[in-house]
């Protein structure tokens, strides 16, 4: 039987602020960035001291593993290595694909550590698997948003969240679901003359993007049944490359503020892990926003180490090695 693995993939982020401007250029595939930029999320990270992405993202590899070696003794078989590769930040994805080769890994069924599928994420880490894949046999998990466990992982960190600032304001407090926003030509339908051109990858063309980020939100207020109300928004706008995927999370504050709502809870259903979007643009750009509001905005425990979560992933591991094996 071949040999096989799991390879998860994640964007990765640098370990100091000097280390930025070689970051940023990884995810802008190379092309200029503003000073100010630059400085802007330099400013940002030295705030929040540094993005733990990278360490939380193997400690997820190895609770993932620790699931699949349950699984695979269970059936006879033995544990499968679990690899962790970053599009943007080291363990680049290249290189660890020729290191599982070098290993002797010959089929691996790969899972991008974005649940929901979009060209400009989930498109571009399969790319940089298959460039250096030669005699690899890869499965490629196109998206899971709607897979159960991650939903349960979701309203696991909510709930306590939630029962708490609800607890303070004397009455069930309304959600706001987030996910990282894209542009908006990168998901829009291609034009005829490019929907005629080959596809780089499947789903190419029709990008779920939205719809699954908003679905996640659906599953994960399906959970609750006394919210009394809850909204979705994209945050994270970037400051170039055309318009971005809205509502922003500020315009959609300001609309909750007319409600005269007073308290809330930000729930970043389209992450799962702490990082510079979560401890800078949450914890201090949306909670200073909706403070001037006067809205007290809370947010749940990232989903970090848990337990839910690394079964979800093993779930989709396991599909994916079996379908390998098929």
């Amino acid at each position: 039987m071949a040999k096989q693995a799991v390879l998860l993939l994640a964007h990765g982020a640098p370990e100091s602020v000097d280390q930025i401007p070689e970051y940023l250029r990884n995810v802008v595939s190379g092309r200029p960035i503003p000073q100010p930029v630059i400085e802007e999320i330099q400013h940002r990270y030295a705030l929040i001291g540094r993005s733990p992405l990278t360490e939380i993202t193997m400690e997820q590899a190895r609770l993932i593993q620790a699931e699949l070696a349950e699984a695979e003794l269970a059936g006879g078989r033995d544990p499968v290595p679990v690899y962790v590769g970053m599009r943007n930040w080291r363990p680049y994805i290249p290189e660890v694909v020729r290191r599982m080769c070098a290993d002797g890994v010959e089929a691996a069924a790969v899972i991008c550590m974005a649940p929901q599928n979009s060209r400009t994420s989930v498109g571009l880490y399969r790319r940089a698997v298959q460039a250096e894949a030669a005699g690899l046999r890869i499965d490629f998990t196109e998206g899971w948003a709607r897979h159960p466990l991650l939903a349960d992982a979701f309203a696991e960190r909510l709930r306590p969240a939630w029962q708490k600032l609800s607890a303070e304001a004397g009455h069930p407090v309304p959600v706001l679901f987030t996910a990282h926003s894209v542009p908006t030509r990168t998901v829009q339908p291609p034009s005829p003359e490019s929907a005629a051109q080959p596809r780089l990858w499947p789903g190419e063309g029709a990008d779920p993007y939205a719809d699954e980020a908003r679905h996640t939100a659906e599953l994960v207020a399906a959970h609750f049944s006394g919210i009394p109300r809850w909204w979705f928004a994209f945050q994270s706008q970037g400051a170039s490359g055309g318009p971005w995927l809205g509502p922003s999370v500020e315009e959609t504050l300001d609309s909750i503020a007319k409600t005269e709502c007073k308290f809330l809870i930000l729930h970043p259903i389209g992450f799962l892990c702490d990082h510079v979007e979560i401890l800078y643009d949450v914890d201090r750009l949306f909670r200073g926003h909706a403070a001037r509001l006067g809205i007290k905005l809370e947010r749940p425990e990232s989903l970090n180490a848990s337990p839910t979560l690394a079964k979800a992933v093993a779930e989709l591991a396991q599909e994916g090695l079996a379908r390998l094996r098929a």
